[in-house]
């Protein structure tokens, strides 16, 4: 019997797909555990494959060839410590989510997902079957339990483990960022140490796919709750951790306690981490955004800037007759204090030759939304066309309150392959602006100081596709239409309970309107980072044809 083991955690970022390249990192993190004289090596949930995978793991040569890289992995590793990977596992007719012990050239042990999330990102009822209750798996002499993320969230898994041996747990998983879930994971995992009288690891992957980002921020606990390791967020780690034996049972040795920024470093280094994953993941190296003078488009600019360095970046002012002058300054003014390439492109010749195409149709018609639309359309066709030209992704700069009540063009400003803000409520993207002024970090590509000029931080929002035009000539105030948005799609909240708030009834339903009326836009819009429990995208799905209102 051993009284101590190592244990080597790494926080890694691997993608989807790329099983090659996921099995190269697993190699890499295994030797250095083996280096550092590990006795195991721990990896993330589904690892091999990269997550969230949705229905791509129902395809069966893709897990098999998951499996083989497993069995090479298990080969290639034979000589040193243990290795804990996840990987699908498919057993007869079913299908787990499953966490792979690999030890002296084979897989030891397979720990197999009992509870499975079927809310908010996760579907896995319907890819998954649920394994049974089992327990520990040994390395040497000491027994490790291993529940996969969403069953450290309950008491079953970890009190079944505790009593059928398990010394300490070590919790694989892949658990995506929202605002504040750190509290929300802490609290689940001081639960499972109270109840289980066990040291717990919550190791989490790190790195972007498709909308979601997962943050890393792995820690270890001892019993009653103490803090004996944290890790960063969002950065990849790998980090030792050595275990003693006590009389009291196994703890945890004191390490490194990483500290952790507030939610508005997180929600802006995520939006950051997101895009860069999901350009470079997607094979792009360069974006370009239409840069219009107004906030939305200037935090986009900057977040592009900080993803992926800003001579990577292309920001085009598409002005027609209704831009202000000082619109023109302000994105003149942005694309340079970011260092950005700034391309200016008039929109006025291109819409004269549209209108003179339609006029004939048009006849007897007046000027209306129409009009307005094609200004949108037009910069969204030339935007496409540079993004064809020079192969670089097109942003696409809404906001969730735009997003929520189809205040866009489809297929105008909402053409893209990526928008960083679409979670981010306009209120919030004022703050965020005024936050990035003040602060820099060393994970950001872009330079450091007021990148976003006051005057465009400050103005009236508007679209500019008439004279004099402002948001809240179609909109109420932000700072209301925010607080009504969260009320009706973050927390589902009735229109009843809106205006118990103090909010003007036909105010209400006015929004109420837009939302449902919009599903059909933002079934078409481009994906964009997740930082709430309700994003649009996966979080909420609404149908398109829908006739309900609320009428209470």
């Amino acid at each position: 019997m051993t009284d101590s083991f190592r244990l080597t955690l790494a926080q890694l970022n691997p993608t989807v797909g790329a099983l090659d390249a996921n099995a190269a990192m697993a190699r890499d993190a295994w030797q250095v555990g083996k280096d550092a004289g590990a006795d195991m090596v721990a990896l993330t949930e589904m690892f091999i494959t990269g997550y969230n995978l949705q229905d791509l793991v129902m395809k069966p040569a893709f897990v098999l060839d998951a499996l083989a890289h497993i069995d090479a992995l298990a080969a290639d590793c034979a000589d040193g410590p243990a290795l804990g990977i996840g990987a699908p596992w498919p057993e007869g007719d079913k299908l787990y989510n499953a966490y792979f012990i690999l030890n002296k050239g084979r897989v030891v042990s397979r720990i197999l997902k009992h509870h499975l999330p079927n809310e908010t990102v996760f579907d896995e009822v319907r890819l998954y079957d649920s394994g049974p209750l089992g327990g520990p798996y040994s390395v040497g002499s000491t027994r490790i339990g291993s529940p996969v993320c969403e069953d450290s969230w309950h008491e079953d898994v970890a009190e079944t483990l505790a009593e059928t041996g398990a010394e300490f747990l070590v919790v694989p998983n892949g658990s995506p960022y929202y605002r504040n879930k750190m509290n929300v994971r802490m609290n689940h995992m001081v639960s499972r140490v109270i109840e289980t009288g066990l040291p717990l690891v919550y190791l989490n992957m790190v790195g972007g796919q498709d909308d979601q980002v997962f943050d890393g921020g792995s820690f270890v606990l001892n019993p009653g709750g103490a803090l004996a390791l944290q890790m960063p967020v969002f950065d990849e780690a790998i980090a030792h951790v050595d275990f003693k034996r006590t009389a009291e049972g196994w703890r945890a040795e004191p390490g490194e306690l990483a500290t952790l920024p507030d939610e508005w470093e997180q929600d802006y280094r995520c939006m950051v981490q997101a895009l860069r994953d999901y350009v470079a993941k997607t094979g792009f190296k360069k974006v370009l955004l239409g840069l219009s003078g107004g906030v939305d488009s200037a935090i986009v600019a900057t977040i592009a800037a900080d993803a992926l360095g800003p001579e990577n970046v292309r920001c085009v002012m598409l002005p027609s007759e209704y831009t202000a002058e000082t619109s023109l300054q302000d994105a003149e003014a942005v694309a340079r204090a970011l260092g950005c390439q700034y391309d200016y492109v008039p929109i006025a010749q291109g819409r004269q030759a549209i209108t003179e195409t339609l006029a004939p149709l048009f006849e007897g018609y007046d000027e209306d939304v129409t009009e307005e639309n094609i200004q949108s359309r037009l910069r969204g066709l030339l935007l496409m066309a540079m993004s064809n030209k020079f192969g670089e992704m097109l942003l696409t700069t809404g906001n969730k309150s735009e997003v929520a009540v189809g205040y866009a063009t489809i297929y105008g400003d909402m053409n893209g392959g990526y928008n960083p803000i679409k979670d981010l409520y306009k209120m919030r993207v004022f703050e965020t602006c005024r936050w990035r002024n003040a602060n820099h970090r060393p994970w950001m590509m872009g330079p450091a100081g007021t990148v976003i000029p006051p005057s465009v931080i400050d103005k009236p929002p508007s679209a500019e596709l008439r004279e004099d035009q402002k948001d809240e000539d179609s909109l109420p105030p932000y700072e209301d239409l925010d607080r009504i948005l969260e009320l009706l799609v973050d927390h589902e909240a009735s229109v009843e309970e809106v205006v118990a708030e103090g909010f003007d009834r036909a105010v209400v339903k006015k929004i109420e309107h837009l939302i449902y009326i919009s599903e059909y836009k933002r079934f078409q819009s481009a994906p964009g980072t997740r930082l709430t429990p309700r994003a649009f995208w996966l979080d909420r799905r609404y149908p398109i044809v829908n006739r309900w209102r609320d009428t209470t």
